[in-house]
């Protein structure tokens, strides 16, 4: 049954030109999406503008009120109305579109804010006598009048969407909202480390303060990581790598979390193009390559990292929110940045995330038993009782405790070493006990470290295991009847540029015909595998990613089977030269302190943590 075209009359439509009102508010659909969006443009135009401090006051999650104050150039009376026309702006001139160097370049934001809220702006131009001040509410626009204002430029904008009400609708919670605007500022405060942040919740006339930031002094590095200890939080700091790498006039420069201090979701993760912050799937897609071989599928890593390369390799004019880029060059973008956190998390050795071991201690610290009160210092009994106790629980002389081992169970024995003495001095110490058949105890000179033999023993045969096929190559298995995949001229085109790639490892494509390859040899490592499957996973991850890492994943997933099954097992029991032999080859090598699944194969505690544990401090 067929039905009418929606939309269409029996008259002829006649081509009309749209109002600029109108025309603002269909901007804003794509420019202010929520408040988060248009903070976003007032605080980027407040940094543009040179500013050094940036104060912005919101209420009812940006609803009601978003003011954005700042001390930067300012702008003079002649200025004001062309900040709220279209496509009017002070970052370019228009002449090279590839040639930008500001947050703002479109002249959108502020008359599409205008359209659907209302809009006030004043601000001071550093050589103007006075200030002044325009409004603007739904399109309508007032007259320029003086205002009071010793410098910079006050933005504010009070109920959004007022003027389509309708897009108020799609808003979520107050609380969901102020969320999204302190991300957007933090995002933005990674970015520019000598620029201090101010963020207040101005709800109920409380001016509460969510986030702030000082400008940061020093070098690239020291300021950088001081703002991303205020932003992420002084664990990450303590637990990532400094990155530096330069390929082909592009640089990368940040800070990447070793693999134990993963995440569940990819929250922590914070990439910025020329200082602009962005979410683009290749920057992602190489993430999860430079650290596929290190986390599970359900674990993420924490990284901050800052991309720097000559404006004209990389377009920002993608999108209306500026969010998304395009390199000119992306395969060499990804190559750095996988290359450079690969380099940077090998030469980390055996190191472990500090966080391990605090949540192993918090682990051990035993809550108080219901309807107990807890004992406070002032209740405890001094120290000189606390020795008199200990003094008269002391064993008497020539006590041996040696049968009452006997009376252990066998999951719990602990079986003594003799080790080395001056092996203490090693990063992981000296082997002196192996308990429940699993855990290695060894001791170093500031505390005690706990091994998971299995674990352990697991990375450092995937790792052997890894350099041989490295220097060997992988192995193919030829078809005795080659597969016939047909897939489209396009797919089959793809395919065929990689074939050099896919032989690496053993895949091995011949063309076919048009729309069709021939797959000739498999990974011999694989066994049978059905052909035409791979080939639409590989064309998936390039949609996806840019690159494909399927075969690669799929090798390495055998490897990390076989190095599980040829590890040492649990429940197994091992001499005292066995278990130092294996601390030594953990610090021989790389990524030794996570199993294949970013899980930590050791535990850290210093010796005043298990002291503070049992109250000797």
């Amino acid at each position: 049954m067929k039905s009418p075209a929606h939309n269409i009359s029996d008259k002829r439509p006649v081509i009309r030109q749209l109002d600029e009102t109108v025309v603002n508010r269909i901007a804003a659909g794509e420019v202010v999406e929520r408040p988060a969006s248009a903070v976003k443009e007032l605080v980027e135009n407040a940094i543009d503008s040179g500013a050094t401090r940036i104060t912005l006051e919101v209420a009812h999650g940006g609803k009601s009120l978003i003011r954005v104050t700042d001390d930067g150039c300012g702008m003079g009376a002649e200025d004001l109305p062309l900040a709220l026309a279209r496509h009017a702006t002070s970052k370019i001139d228009g002449k090279d579109l590839l040639n930008i160097n500001s947050f703002g370049f479109r002249g959108e934001a502020l008359p599409s804010l205008g359209s659907v809220g209302r809009l006030v702006i004043t601000s001071r131009a550093e050589s103007a006598p006075e200030a002044n001040t325009i409004a603007v509410s739904g399109g309508r626009r007032s007259v320029i009048r003086p205002a009071a204002l010793s410098r910079g430029t006050v933005v504010e904008l009070r109920d959004l969407f007022f003027a389509t009400p309708a897009r108020l609708k799609f808003l979520r919670t107050d609380r969901a909202e102020m969320q999204a605007i302190s991300d957007v500022v933090k995002r933005l405060a990674m970015a520019e480390p000598a620029i201090g942040f101010t963020l207040r919740d101005m709800t109920d006339g409380q001016a509460r303060v969510i986030f702030r930031a000082d400008p940061e002094q020093g070098d690239l590095f020291s300021a950088l990581g001081a703002r991303l200890g205020q932003v992420m939080g002084r664990d990450f700091i303590e637990n990532a790598l400094p990155i530096d790498a330069e390929r082909e006039g592009i640089r990368l420069i940040g800070y990447a979390a070793l693999p134990t201090y993963s995440r569940g979701s990819a929250t922590a993760q914070f990439l910025f193009v020329n200082g602009r912050p962005v979410k683009d799937k290749l920057l992602h897609g190489a993430l999860r390559g430079a650290y596929a071989d290190f986390l599970g599928r359900d674990r993420h890593p924490a990284v901050a990292l800052f991309v720097d390369c000559p404006p004209e390799q990389v377009d920002v004019n993608v999108h209306p929110a500026k969010s998304e880029v395009r390199f000119r060059e992306p395969g060499v973008v990804r190559g750095l940045i996988v290359s450079a956190l690969r380099h940077a998390l090998a030469a980390a050795g055996h190191r472990a995330s500090s966080t391990v071991a605090e949540a192993t201690l918090g682990a051990f610290r035993p809550e108080p038993p219901e309807g107990k009160a807890r004992v406070y210092q002032m209740d405890r009994p001094s120290q000189g009782s606390l020795r008199a106790a200990r003094d008269w629980q002391a064993p008497a002389q020539g006590f041996s405790e040696g049968p009452a081992a006997d009376f252990a169970p066998a999951s719990a024995r602990v079986e003594p070493v003799k080790a080395e003495q001056d092996a203490t001095d090693r990063p992981l110490g000296a082997a002196r006990a192996q308990v429940h058949e699993n855990y290695i105890i060894a001791q170093t000179e500031t505390g005690m470290v706990i091994v998971d033999q299995h674990a352990a023993h697991e990375r450092l045969v995937y790792e052997k295991l890894k350099r041989q096929m490295a220097e060997s190559g992988v192995a193919s298995q030829a078809l005795l009847i080659p597969e016939i995949v047909t897939l489209g001229e396009a797919d089959a085109g793809r395919l065929l540029e990689m074939a050099e790639d896919l032989a690496r490892f053993g895949l091995m494509l011949d063309p076919f015909g048009p729309g069709t390859v021939a797959v000739q040899a498999t990974p011999a490592i694989l066994g049978p595998v059905n052909a035409e499957a791979m080939l639409r996973d590989i064309l998936d991850e390039l949609d996806d990613s840019g690159e494909s890492l399927t075969v690669q994943a799929r090798i390495e997933a055998i490897l990390s089977r076989v190095a599980c099954h040829g590890s040492i097992r649990s429940g197994r029991r091992m001499t005292g030269d066995e278990m130092n032999a294996l601390l030594r080859e953990m610090e021989a090598t790389p990524h030794s302190g996570q199993c294949n699944h970013g899980r930590p194969t050791y535990v850290e505690l210093r010796l005043s943590d298990i002291e503070r544990l049992f109250g000797r401090t």
